[in-house]
């Protein structure tokens, strides 16, 4: 359908503008603009997550499971609506953070995404709901509705307990944790059994339930992670080591399941797609040992106040695995066209903004004196991971 081509368009612009928004927060602290930093932070996030990666995947999802439902006029109907959500809250947050009008959006928002949750689940057809893929996708959406407690919150808890306070601060963590380990990677994961099914690859269904279960426990018990910067009991560390551990499980039961058929999938995959393929994996795996180790004491507690880490955890899993394979799905269903090279540039931004967050957070962790002019090589960067989408956008008009 010619309208998802236009759809993922505008996903790409909304990864361009967090691109930028994400170079200009890193200039803020060396240049004079007047702007407010934390504005600019909420800018990025809200954009990033609802306008990058909602509307992207909610374009896939449209495309893989409802294409054929005759409800094409609701679903432009409601995804119009929801991009003027999106704008509304890029044009407000930057200016008055969380105030009126941007709360009115962010609002408004949650209910355009429980409508298309209901279009989802309505216009399915039996057929597709006996499939692996219909059933991440459905429990990513239930996750997206779950998270979304956070947001709603919120506002009691900035009235009773503050802004302040260890509630307002877990309210955020719940909505994000939800968002990126429930919504995101259930969709993903959803979008990729849609491939296996499509080139007749299949899953046992003992493999697949464990996998399921292994997975969907894991998103659940390793909330514990987001809570263990108030030093808990000791039982909500276990409970986190133990979920972070099933994902491992998880991971490891659907790998060993496709190893056979590494050469299909290779075969039935352009070169690039195949690459894709491995650096997702790749990065998804380093994500699942990241959250053992953050689960274990000694470095939970010292991770939980290094905001460089976190930053850096949160991108690795956004830029890299998540965006990564959105960006890889977007061009096997033919909505993007992708090259090596703009590939090559994005993973070298990725790479190099990486590594200088990560090494800032040692640096604070193990009290060392940091690099010269280190805000500047960020900077340069984020720059390349910008100038690498660029390139992307700019090659949706080349014929």
């Amino acid at each position: 359908m010619p309208f998802l081509k236009k759809h993922s368009l505008v996903a790409l612009i909304y990864f361009l503008l967090i691109a930028l928004l994400g170079v200009l927060l890193r200039l803020l602290p060396l240049i004079d603009i007047s702007l407010d930093y934390k504005y600019i932070v909420h800018t990025h996030s809200h954009v990033a997550l609802l306008g990058w990666v909602y509307t992207a995947l909610t374009t896939l999802i449209y495309k893989l499971f409802l294409e054929n439902a005759l409800i094409d006029r609701k679903y432009r109907i409601l995804f119009w609506c929801t991009q003027a959500t999106i704008i509304g809250m890029l044009l407000t947050f930057p200016f008055t953070g969380y105030a009126v009008f941007s709360i009115i959006f962010s609002t408004l928002f949650l209910f355009a995404s429980y409508l298309f949750t209901w279009l989802f689940i309505k216009n399915t057809t039996t057929n597709q709901k006996k499939t692996n893929s219909y059933k991440c996708i459905k429990i990513s959406l239930w996750y997206m509705i779950l998270s979304s407690i956070g947001p709603w919150a919120l506002g009691y808890i900035m009235t009773t307990a503050g802004s302040g306070s260890n509630l307002y601060r877990n309210a955020i963590y719940f909505y994000l944790h939800f968002q990126y380990n429930g919504w995101f990677i259930m969709a993903l994961f959803g979008i990729f059994f849609y491939i296996l099914e499509e080139q007749m690859i299949k899953i046992s269904p003992k493999t697949f339930q464990q996998f399921y279960w292994a997975i969907n426990i894991g998103v659940v018990a390793t909330f514990g992670i987001s809570l263990l910067w108030m030093k808990p009991h000791f039982n909500i560390y276990i409970v986190s080591f133990l979920g972070a551990l099933s994902q491992l499980f998880a991971l490891g039961f659907l790998v060993k399941e496709l190893l056979p058929f590494k050469r299909k999938i290779a075969n039935k995959n352009a070169t690039l797609s195949f690459q894709l393929l491995k650096i997702v994996a790749f990065l998804f795996l380093v994500k699942l040992f990241m959250q053992v180790i953050g689960s274990l004491p000694n470095f939970a507690n010292s991770i939980s106040y290094n905001t460089d880490l976190i930053i850096g955890y949160i991108h690795w899993v956004f830029l890299g695995a998540v965006s990564i394979a959105l960006l890889w799905f977007l061009n096997y269903f033919k909505f993007i066209k992708l090259s090596n090279r703009s590939v090559l540039i994005y993973l070298i931004g990725f790479t190099l903004t990486e590594g200088l967050i990560f090494y800032k957070g040692l640096v604070v962790w193990w009290q060392l004196s940091l690099l010269e002019n280190y805000f500047w090589y960020l900077v340069i960067a984020s720059s390349v991971l910008m100038i690498a989408i660029i390139n992307i956008f700019q090659m949706q008009f080349r014929e």
